[in-house]
């Protein structure tokens, strides 16, 4: 129940930061950090394998990233 509980908040997570720059490699870098952060964030509070979550979350949030574009999920310009 833990695994599917890190997996399901950590994706749901990365999807919903995965979003900053106004083209794919600025949304792919930008998700799979905050996805990073927050799968990292959701698996030490769960008790789970933090380097895990930190890939897991990286991987998501990259892939919503690259995926979606600027109309469909806009968090403004990225920091560099």
């Amino acid at each position: 129940m833990h695994r599917f509980v890190t997996i399901a908040g950590a994706s749901g997570l990365a999807l919903a930061l995965a979003a900053c720059g106004n083209n794919p490699v600025d949304r792919g870098l930008s998700g799979a950090a905050l996805g990073a952060g927050a799968g990292a964030v959701g698996a030490a509070l769960l008790d789970e394998h933090v380097g895990r979550g930190a890939i897991l979350g990286g991987a998501i949030g990259a892939g919503a990233g690259i995926l979606t574009n600027q109309s469909q999920l806009n968090l403004g310009a990225p920091v560099w």
